[in-house]
């Protein structure tokens, strides 16, 4: 082929290629799916957890502050972020556990994950060695009903997937009103571990059938959490991250694309698949639920909490893997309100091994039109090592 005609062919094929990833992005259409930021590429002095994204890196991490009950203050020097790197004994007894703990699982299981740091201590930053008479004979704390399981012979009167989500669909308004509501907008107040306290003004947006954004407008700059039905992104305003903004990946990244989705409930049914029921009894805030468990597209497990009385969703219960084990994330929906004829919730409690925030929103608006740049990528430049 002529050298000219192919350099003028190539160019054309670049030209168009760009046209049509300019008019997707202007037609609110996801971006392809970005690479996401290695935590080896951002934190100095990794030993251990290498190989893991940021996202990934910051769930094991939250993971270990879960097992043992303690926070970043407890194993890191946190005057400034480049204080993270430095050694501490906390830091070295933390990696001797975690090369000891794969050691465990490789030599008596396979290399299957049957033994975590939660496994024996339990949320205390010493593992109990000695039984305890009052645990033993004391009253027994409530059943957690996050830690529900289907028995092995579960009651034949269970009511089916299909009957407790119908029922669910109709509680909000039925199918067809469901399905008229393409976007929505909200605003309201925000509190959380990042406030201190205080409450901070919040921008919800939601096209569908899976796009969401997360706007805090914090102090230190606005924290933000999008998702454009492919990708998913947070910023750090507000933490000592020394990333402005990065990409998630795995189970977060599933996470940010179920709760999209989920944004618009007419969808349930197809978000999450292998539906099940036959769980115990079990209640949240002195509420009988119904428990249905599907799965994501990771085939990580999802657990919905439905008030029998009223049908409505009541919590969310989905898991991200980390390096050590799985992250529990809930989600709690409460005060649901009328919206062109379909119930709401205007407040959402999200609880993860991290921290716990709380949305109140004061105003919620049916198919509004809504700037496609609202759910690209936040702005935010490559740091530097702290």
């Amino acid at each position: 082929m002529n050298r000219g005609l192919s350099s003028r062919i190539v160019t054309m094929l670049q030209t168009v290629a760009a046209c049509l990833l300019v008019a997707a992005l202007a037609n609110g259409q996801a971006a392809p799916q970005e690479k996401p930021l290695m935590a080896d590429d951002v934190f100095k002095n990794i030993q251990v957890l290498r190989g893991l994204t940021v996202d990934q890196f910051m769930g094991t991490m939250g993971f270990i502050a879960a097992a043992l009950s303690m926070n970043c203050s407890e194993c890191h020097h946190t005057g400034s972020a480049a204080e993270y790197a430095d050694d501490t004994p906390r830091k070295q007894t933390a990696r001797k556990m975690i090369l000891m703990v794969n050691a465990l699982n490789k030599a008596n299981f396979g290399g299957k994950r049957e033994v975590t740091c939660y496994s024996c201590h339990r949320s205390d930053s010493r593992p109990k060695v000695t039984p305890s008479l009052a645990e033993q004979y004391g009253t027994p704390p409530p059943d957690d009903p996050n830690e529900l399981e289907i028995p092995e012979a579960p009651s034949g009167t269970a009511l089916s997937p299909d009957q407790i989500l119908d029922k669910y669909i109709q509680a909000l308004g039925g199918s067809q009103r469901l399905a008229s509501i393409t976007s929505f907008a909200g605003k309201g107040t925000y509190e959380g571990f990042d406030t201190e306290g205080d409450k901070f003004p919040v921008e919800i947006y939601a096209k569908a059938p899976n796009q969401r954004t997360t706007i805090v407008h914090l102090r230190a700059g606005d924290n933000i959490r999008t998702c454009d039905g492919r990708n998913a992104w947070n910023t750090s305003a507000g933490t000592l991250l020394p990333v402005p903004v990065f990409s998630l990946s795995g189970g977060d990244l599933e996470g940010a694309k179920m709760d999209a989705s989920l944004s618009f409930p007419g969808q349930i049914k197809q978000t999450l698949k292998d539906w099940r029921t036959g769980f115990p009894n079990a209640s949240i805030d002195d509420k009988d639920v119904d428990v249905v468990q599907g799965s994501s597209a990771d085939n990580t497990p999802v657990k919905l909490y439905f008030e029998k009385k009223s049908g409505l969703l009541l919590r969310l219960l989905r898991y991200t893997d980390t390096a050590l084990g799985l992250n529990p994330t809930q989600i709690d929906y409460a005060d649901y309100r009328d919206v062109s004829g379909v119930k709401m919730p205007f407040r959402l409690t999200v609880t993860w091994t991290d921290g716990r925030s709380t949305i109140v929103l004061s105003e919620l608006r049916a198919n509004v039109s809504i700037d496609a740049a609202k759910f690209s990528k936040p702005a935010g430049t490559a740091p530097a090592k702290p």
